[in-house]
Protein backbone atom coordinates (compact mmCIF):
# COMPACT_ATOMS: atom_id res chain seq x y z
CA UNK A 1 0.00 0.00 0.00
CA UNK A 2 1.50 3.54 -1.07
CA UNK A 3 0.97 6.18 2.21
CA UNK A 4 2.17 9.38 2.29
CA UNK A 5 3.29 11.02 5.21
CA UNK A 6 3.23 14.81 5.84
CA UNK A 7 5.35 17.04 8.42
CA UNK A 8 6.23 20.50 8.12
CA UNK A 9 9.40 19.72 9.30
CA UNK A 10 11.59 17.27 10.94
CA UNK A 11 14.76 17.25 13.57
CA UNK A 12 15.35 13.94 15.51
CA UNK A 13 14.86 15.23 19.22
CA UNK A 14 11.18 16.36 19.17
CA UNK A 15 8.54 14.25 20.54
CA UNK A 16 6.11 14.39 18.09
CA UNK A 17 9.17 13.33 15.32
CA UNK A 18 10.15 10.45 17.19
CA UNK A 19 6.74 8.70 17.15
CA UNK A 20 6.75 10.40 13.24
CA UNK A 21 9.93 8.43 13.03
CA UNK A 22 8.41 5.18 14.73
CA UNK A 23 5.26 5.02 12.48
CA UNK A 24 7.22 4.99 9.23
CA UNK A 25 9.28 2.42 9.98
CA UNK A 26 6.60 -0.04 11.51
CA UNK A 27 4.78 1.14 8.02
CA UNK A 28 8.27 0.15 5.99
CA UNK A 29 8.83 -3.07 8.16
CA UNK A 30 5.01 -4.19 7.41
CA UNK A 31 5.64 -4.29 3.68
CA UNK A 32 4.08 -0.45 2.55
CA UNK A 33 4.98 2.16 0.72
CA UNK A 34 5.91 5.09 2.24
CA UNK A 35 6.39 8.61 0.81
CA UNK A 36 7.50 11.18 2.95
CA UNK A 37 6.23 15.32 2.62
CA UNK A 38 8.24 18.07 4.85
CA UNK A 39 9.04 21.41 4.36
CA UNK A 40 12.38 21.03 6.32
CA UNK A 41 14.20 18.03 7.10
CA UNK A 42 17.38 17.47 10.02
CA UNK A 43 18.55 14.37 10.52
CA UNK A 44 19.68 11.30 8.60
CA UNK A 45 16.62 10.42 5.76
CA UNK A 46 14.85 7.13 6.81
CA UNK A 47 15.98 4.17 5.00
CA UNK A 48 13.16 2.76 2.26
CA UNK A 49 11.06 5.86 2.17
CA UNK A 50 10.99 8.61 -0.38
CA UNK A 51 11.65 11.65 1.30
CA UNK A 52 10.31 14.95 -0.71
CA UNK A 53 11.45 17.95 0.59
CA UNK A 54 9.13 20.89 -1.00
CA UNK A 55 10.98 24.27 -1.82
CA UNK A 56 8.59 26.70 0.38
CA UNK A 57 8.49 30.48 0.18
CA UNK A 58 7.81 32.88 2.95
CA UNK A 59 9.52 34.74 5.78
CA UNK A 60 7.36 33.59 8.65
CA UNK A 61 6.21 29.95 10.15
CA UNK A 62 2.69 30.72 8.85
CA UNK A 63 3.71 31.71 5.43
CA UNK A 64 6.22 28.85 4.98
CA UNK A 65 3.06 25.95 6.46
CA UNK A 66 0.85 27.68 4.29
CA UNK A 67 3.23 27.56 1.37
CA UNK A 68 4.07 23.94 2.10
CA UNK A 69 0.10 22.66 1.62
CA UNK A 70 -0.56 24.58 -1.80
CA UNK A 71 2.50 22.55 -2.85
CA UNK A 72 1.35 19.37 -1.10
CA UNK A 73 -1.91 19.62 -2.81
CA UNK A 74 -0.43 19.88 -6.46
CA UNK A 75 1.93 16.70 -5.37
CA UNK A 76 -1.05 14.83 -3.47
CA UNK A 77 -3.48 15.07 -6.79
CA UNK A 78 -0.63 14.01 -9.34
CA UNK A 79 0.38 10.72 -7.66
CA UNK A 80 -2.50 8.64 -5.76
CA UNK A 81 -1.46 7.29 -2.34
CA UNK A 82 -3.58 4.93 -0.43
CA UNK A 83 -3.63 6.94 2.91
CA UNK A 84 -2.29 10.46 3.42
CA UNK A 85 -1.42 10.99 7.32
CA UNK A 86 -0.58 14.49 8.63
CA UNK A 87 1.81 15.37 11.67
CA UNK A 88 0.54 18.81 11.57
CA UNK A 89 -3.29 20.21 11.22
CA UNK A 90 -3.59 20.74 7.16
CA UNK A 91 -6.15 19.88 4.99
CA UNK A 92 -6.39 17.30 2.54
CA UNK A 93 -5.79 14.56 5.31
CA UNK A 94 -7.34 11.18 5.85
CA UNK A 95 -5.30 10.98 9.13
CA UNK A 96 -4.43 13.19 11.30
CA UNK A 97 -1.87 12.20 14.21
CA UNK A 98 -3.19 14.65 17.10
CA UNK A 99 0.25 16.02 19.07
CA UNK A 100 -0.79 19.45 19.58
CA UNK A 101 -3.27 21.36 21.91
CA UNK A 102 -6.40 23.27 20.34
CA UNK A 103 -5.10 26.04 18.54
CA UNK A 104 -8.37 27.81 18.51
CA UNK A 105 -8.77 27.67 22.49
CA UNK A 106 -5.34 28.49 23.11
CA UNK A 107 -6.35 31.72 20.98
CA UNK A 108 -9.28 32.81 23.06
CA UNK A 109 -7.30 32.22 26.13
CA UNK A 110 -4.01 34.07 25.09
CA UNK A 111 -4.87 36.62 22.69
CA UNK A 112 -7.18 39.07 22.46
CA UNK A 113 -9.97 39.05 19.79
CA UNK A 114 -7.45 41.78 17.75
CA UNK A 115 -5.13 38.40 17.45
CA UNK A 116 -7.71 37.19 15.13
CA UNK A 117 -7.14 39.94 12.57
CA UNK A 118 -3.76 38.48 12.25
CA UNK A 119 -2.59 36.64 9.34
CA UNK A 120 -0.75 33.88 11.33
CA UNK A 121 -4.51 33.04 12.96
CA UNK A 122 -6.28 33.06 9.77
CA UNK A 123 -3.79 30.23 8.27
CA UNK A 124 -3.53 28.16 11.55
CA UNK A 125 -7.30 28.47 12.66
CA UNK A 126 -8.29 27.22 9.03
CA UNK A 127 -5.91 24.40 8.67
CA UNK A 128 -6.97 23.12 12.31
CA UNK A 129 -11.08 23.76 10.91
CA UNK A 130 -10.00 21.58 8.06
CA UNK A 131 -9.27 18.79 10.39
CA UNK A 132 -11.44 18.85 13.04
CA UNK A 133 -14.92 20.69 11.59
CA UNK A 134 -18.22 17.85 11.73
CA UNK A 135 -18.36 18.13 7.97
CA UNK A 136 -14.59 17.26 7.54
CA UNK A 137 -13.77 13.70 6.63
CA UNK A 138 -10.35 13.55 8.53
CA UNK A 139 -10.06 10.68 11.13
CA UNK A 140 -7.61 11.43 14.34
CA UNK A 141 -5.56 9.40 16.39
CA UNK A 142 -5.17 11.08 19.84
CA UNK A 143 -3.14 10.76 22.63
CA UNK A 144 -4.26 12.82 25.29
CA UNK A 145 -8.43 12.55 26.34
CA UNK A 146 -7.75 15.93 27.46
CA UNK A 147 -7.21 17.44 24.01
CA UNK A 148 -10.07 15.33 22.27
CA UNK A 149 -12.83 16.97 24.91
CA UNK A 150 -11.29 20.54 23.83
CA UNK A 151 -11.35 19.32 19.99
CA UNK A 152 -14.71 18.48 20.63
CA UNK A 153 -15.92 21.53 22.35
CA UNK A 154 -14.58 24.08 20.08
CA UNK A 155 -15.88 22.27 17.04
CA UNK A 156 -18.31 19.28 17.56
CA UNK A 157 -16.40 16.76 15.99
CA UNK A 158 -18.21 13.60 15.99
CA UNK A 159 -17.10 10.54 17.99
CA UNK A 160 -16.57 8.02 15.56
CA UNK A 161 -13.67 9.94 13.75
CA UNK A 162 -11.45 9.45 17.05
CA UNK A 163 -9.38 6.82 17.53
CA UNK A 164 -6.62 6.19 20.97
CA UNK A 165 -3.17 5.40 20.58
CA UNK A 166 -0.79 3.76 23.85
CA UNK A 167 1.76 5.65 24.26
CA UNK A 168 4.92 4.13 21.95
CA UNK A 169 7.94 3.75 24.30
CA UNK A 170 10.60 1.42 23.77
CA UNK A 171 10.62 -0.53 27.10
CA UNK A 172 13.83 -3.09 26.44
CA UNK A 173 15.71 0.57 25.28
CA UNK A 174 15.16 1.84 28.78
CA UNK A 175 15.78 -1.25 30.57
CA UNK A 176 18.93 -1.88 28.99
CA UNK A 177 20.34 1.76 30.05
CA UNK A 178 19.38 0.80 33.95
CA UNK A 179 22.54 -0.72 35.19
CA UNK A 180 24.73 0.19 38.41
CA UNK A 181 27.68 1.07 35.86
CA UNK A 182 25.47 3.72 33.62
CA UNK A 183 24.02 5.37 37.15
CA UNK A 184 27.59 5.88 38.47
CA UNK A 185 28.94 6.99 35.03
CA UNK A 186 26.14 9.43 34.67
CA UNK A 187 26.68 10.68 38.34
CA UNK A 188 30.30 11.00 37.72
CA UNK A 189 30.26 13.18 34.56
CA UNK A 190 27.49 15.45 36.19
CA UNK A 191 29.35 16.01 39.43
CA UNK A 192 26.60 14.25 41.85
CA UNK A 193 27.53 12.24 44.77
CA UNK A 194 26.03 9.08 46.22
CA UNK A 195 24.14 11.50 48.49
CA UNK A 196 22.83 13.74 46.13
CA UNK A 197 19.47 13.79 44.59
CA UNK A 198 19.66 14.22 40.75
CA UNK A 199 16.47 16.08 39.19
CA UNK A 200 15.93 15.68 35.38
CA UNK A 201 13.55 17.52 32.97
CA UNK A 202 13.46 16.47 29.48
CA UNK A 203 11.86 18.62 26.99
CA UNK A 204 12.44 21.09 24.59
CA UNK A 205 10.92 24.64 24.84
CA UNK A 206 12.27 25.26 28.32
CA UNK A 207 9.75 27.80 28.80
CA UNK A 208 6.62 25.93 28.13
CA UNK A 209 7.97 22.82 30.00
CA UNK A 210 8.26 24.91 32.87
CA UNK A 211 11.82 24.73 33.67
CA UNK A 212 11.84 28.39 35.82
CA UNK A 213 9.21 26.14 37.82
CA UNK A 214 11.80 23.86 38.94
CA UNK A 215 14.60 26.36 39.15
CA UNK A 216 12.49 28.71 41.80
CA UNK A 217 11.31 25.54 43.89
CA UNK A 218 15.13 24.40 44.21
CA UNK A 219 16.09 27.91 45.22
CA UNK A 220 13.62 27.54 47.99
CA UNK A 221 14.48 24.24 49.75
CA UNK A 222 16.00 24.29 52.61
CA UNK A 223 19.97 25.24 52.56
CA UNK A 224 21.01 22.31 53.79
CA UNK A 225 18.64 19.89 51.30
CA UNK A 226 19.34 22.33 48.49
CA UNK A 227 22.88 21.70 48.62
CA UNK A 228 22.43 17.25 47.95
CA UNK A 229 19.88 18.94 44.83
CA UNK A 230 21.02 19.27 41.07
CA UNK A 231 18.96 20.02 38.16
CA UNK A 232 19.65 18.33 34.77
CA UNK A 233 17.84 19.83 32.17
CA UNK A 234 17.65 17.36 28.58
CA UNK A 235 16.48 19.26 25.26
CA UNK A 236 16.66 21.93 22.65
CA UNK A 237 16.19 25.80 23.90
CA UNK A 238 17.54 28.70 24.92
CA UNK A 239 19.13 27.98 28.56
CA UNK A 240 20.58 31.84 29.00
CA UNK A 241 17.37 33.07 30.32
CA UNK A 242 17.19 30.59 32.61
CA UNK A 243 20.92 29.76 33.53
CA UNK A 244 20.70 34.33 34.47
CA UNK A 245 17.95 33.11 36.66
CA UNK A 246 19.70 30.19 38.62
CA UNK A 247 22.42 32.38 38.93
CA UNK A 248 19.99 35.19 40.64
CA UNK A 249 18.15 32.84 42.61
CA UNK A 250 21.69 31.68 44.00
CA UNK A 251 21.63 27.98 41.92
CA UNK A 252 23.43 28.41 39.40
CA UNK A 253 25.96 25.81 40.22
CA UNK A 254 23.08 23.25 40.67
CA UNK A 255 21.16 23.51 37.23
CA UNK A 256 23.09 21.81 34.10
CA UNK A 257 21.90 22.43 30.51
CA UNK A 258 22.99 19.27 28.71
CA UNK A 259 20.99 20.20 25.21
CA UNK A 260 19.61 17.25 23.28
CA UNK A 261 20.48 14.20 24.12
CA UNK A 262 20.40 10.95 21.71
CA UNK A 263 20.58 8.36 24.78
CA UNK A 264 18.31 10.19 27.21
CA UNK A 265 17.78 6.67 29.08
CA UNK A 266 20.97 7.09 30.17
CA UNK A 267 20.35 10.30 32.42
CA UNK A 268 17.01 8.39 33.52
CA UNK A 269 19.10 5.47 34.95
CA UNK A 270 21.63 8.13 36.80
CA UNK A 271 18.65 10.32 38.16
CA UNK A 272 16.49 10.17 41.41
CA UNK A 273 13.58 11.59 40.10
CA UNK A 274 12.01 13.29 37.13
CA UNK A 275 10.25 16.57 36.85
CA UNK A 276 7.78 17.50 34.51
CA UNK A 277 6.15 20.69 34.94
CA UNK A 278 4.97 22.25 31.86
CA UNK A 279 2.42 24.81 31.54
CA UNK A 280 0.77 22.85 28.57
CA UNK A 281 1.55 19.47 27.09
CA UNK A 282 -0.99 17.65 24.81
CA UNK A 283 0.90 14.32 25.87
CA UNK A 284 4.27 13.93 27.41
CA UNK A 285 6.06 10.93 26.68
CA UNK A 286 9.08 11.82 29.35
CA UNK A 287 6.55 11.09 32.42
CA UNK A 288 5.87 7.27 30.98
CA UNK A 289 9.66 6.83 30.12
CA UNK A 290 10.65 7.85 33.82
CA UNK A 291 7.69 5.66 34.90
CA UNK A 292 9.57 2.78 33.04
CA UNK A 293 12.78 3.52 34.49
CA UNK A 294 11.79 3.62 37.72
CA UNK A 295 10.99 7.11 38.46
CA UNK A 296 9.18 8.71 40.85
CA UNK A 297 7.82 11.71 38.56
CA UNK A 298 6.45 14.97 39.66
CA UNK A 299 3.98 16.18 37.01
CA UNK A 300 1.28 19.64 36.07
CA UNK A 301 -2.20 18.53 35.46
CA UNK A 302 -1.71 20.53 32.75
CA UNK A 303 0.22 17.43 31.10
CA UNK A 304 -2.04 14.86 29.28
CA UNK A 305 -0.23 11.62 30.86
CA UNK A 306 -0.44 13.45 34.08
CA UNK A 307 -2.61 10.20 34.93
CA UNK A 308 -0.24 7.27 34.24
CA UNK A 309 1.37 8.58 37.45
CA UNK A 310 -1.59 9.20 39.42
CA UNK A 311 -3.17 5.74 38.80
CA UNK A 312 0.61 4.67 38.94
CA UNK A 313 0.81 6.18 43.18
CA UNK A 314 3.91 6.70 41.69
CA UNK A 315 4.82 10.71 42.66
CA UNK A 316 2.35 13.74 42.54
CA UNK A 317 -0.10 15.45 40.30
CA UNK A 318 0.66 19.31 40.79
CA UNK A 319 -2.04 21.42 40.58
CA UNK A 320 -5.23 22.19 38.96
CA UNK A 321 -6.08 24.61 36.16
CA UNK A 322 -3.77 26.94 37.90
CA UNK A 323 0.09 26.49 39.35
CA UNK A 324 1.14 27.76 42.56
CA UNK A 325 4.32 28.18 42.88
CA UNK A 326 4.57 28.08 46.69
CA UNK A 327 2.56 25.13 47.18
CA UNK A 328 4.98 23.72 44.58
CA UNK A 329 8.02 24.04 46.55
CA UNK A 330 6.50 22.56 49.74
CA UNK A 331 5.47 19.45 47.25
CA UNK A 332 9.06 19.00 46.21
CA UNK A 333 10.73 19.48 49.40
CA UNK A 334 8.44 17.20 51.23
CA UNK A 335 8.97 14.70 48.54
CA UNK A 336 13.16 15.04 48.68
CA UNK A 337 12.89 14.47 51.99
CA UNK A 338 10.82 11.66 52.60
CA UNK A 339 13.56 8.69 51.02
CA UNK A 340 10.66 6.31 52.09
CA UNK A 341 8.74 7.35 49.78
CA UNK A 342 10.88 7.84 47.36
CA UNK A 343 11.51 3.97 47.37
CA UNK A 344 7.80 3.09 47.48
CA UNK A 345 7.17 5.60 44.44
CA UNK A 346 9.60 3.80 42.24
CA UNK A 347 8.75 0.45 42.82
CA UNK A 348 5.33 1.43 41.80
CA UNK A 349 6.30 2.99 38.65
CA UNK A 350 7.93 -0.27 38.07
CA UNK A 351 4.95 -2.10 38.64
CA UNK A 352 2.83 0.03 36.75
CA UNK A 353 4.97 -0.14 33.54
CA UNK A 354 4.97 -4.12 33.90
CA UNK A 355 1.46 -4.00 34.19
CA UNK A 356 0.29 -1.11 31.63
CA UNK A 357 0.67 -1.24 27.73
CA UNK A 358 2.84 1.85 27.12
CA UNK A 359 4.45 0.51 24.47
CA UNK A 360 2.08 -0.24 21.20
CA UNK A 361 1.64 3.11 19.38
CA UNK A 362 3.74 2.45 16.16
CA UNK A 363 1.87 -0.84 15.65
CA UNK A 364 -1.66 0.59 16.73
CA UNK A 365 -1.58 3.52 14.80
CA UNK A 366 -0.30 1.41 11.07
CA UNK A 367 -3.20 -0.67 12.26
CA UNK A 368 -5.72 2.03 12.55
CA UNK A 369 -3.82 3.31 8.90
CA UNK A 370 -4.86 0.20 7.46
CA UNK A 371 -8.37 0.07 8.82
CA UNK A 372 -8.99 3.57 7.69
CA UNK A 373 -7.66 2.56 3.82
CA UNK A 374 -10.43 -0.29 3.61
CA UNK A 375 -13.24 2.55 5.07
CA UNK A 376 -11.51 4.68 2.48
CA UNK A 377 -11.53 2.46 -0.32
CA UNK A 378 -15.34 0.53 0.13
CA UNK A 379 -16.73 4.22 0.92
Amino acid sequence: MKFAFCLFRYYPFGGLEKNFLNMVKEALQRGHEVHIFAWGWTGPVVEGARLNLLPVKGYSNHGRSLSFVKQLQDHLKCQKFDLVIGFNRMPGLDLYYCADVCFERQASRKHSSLYRLTSRYRVFSRMERAVFAPESKTHIMFISRQAKEEYQEVYGTPEHRFHELPPGLNKERIHSALTVKTKAEVRQELGVSDQDLLLVMVGSDFRRKGVDRAIRAMAALPTDLRSQVKLAVIGKGKPEPLQKLAQELQVGDRVLFLGPQKNVPRYLAGADMLLHLALSETAGNAIVEGLVAGLPVLVTRTCGFYFHVEQAQAGLVVGDSEFDQKAFNAQLEGSLSDSERLKVWGRNAFAYSDAVDLYSRPRQAVAIMKQMMGQKRSG
